[in-house]
């Protein structure tokens, strides 16, 4: 789901009376008040979905993964989310019968995977 999905989901609970530019604002809101409150704060709670906490990473150590040198890797702060009990157990559950039909849709083979299966006619024909 992406931040348009996000918000014809918004649009569909909130109800018929919600139009498609106040989900957006709503949704825009709420990131909004998420940033600030990292910012002014440092951290995020909403109880049964789970916490948002400003981490600062230590300077450190690294290799350069093409010549393989030692390089020195700044100081940073990023942001860290810890889930909730409540979204853990609806993320748990199956999905409700009235799920969006892309839910329902087969994971899509890609080609050149190893699952065990022959990847087509050819497969065979070496081992024959």
């Amino acid at each position: 789901m992406n931040k348009a999905d996000l918000i014809t989901e918004v649009q569909k609970l909130l109800g018929l009376e919600c139009s498609k530019a106040h989900a957006e604002r709503a949704v825009n809101a709420v990131f909004g008040a998420v940033e600030r409150g990292l910012q002014v704060h440092g951290e995020v709670q909403v109880v049964g979905f789970g916490s948002f906490q400003v981490k600062d990473r230590a300077a450190r150590m690294g290799r350069n993964p093409q010549t393989n040198q030692p390089m020195q890797i700044p100081a940073s702060r990023t942001v860290g989310f810890r889930v909730g009990s409540g979204l853990r157990a609806a993320v748990a559950r199956p999905p409700a019968l009235g799920a969006h039909a892309d839910a329902e849709q087969p994971p899509v083979q890609r080609q050149g995977g190893h699952d065990g299966a022959a990847d087509g006619p050819a497969a065979g024909a070496a081992e024959a």
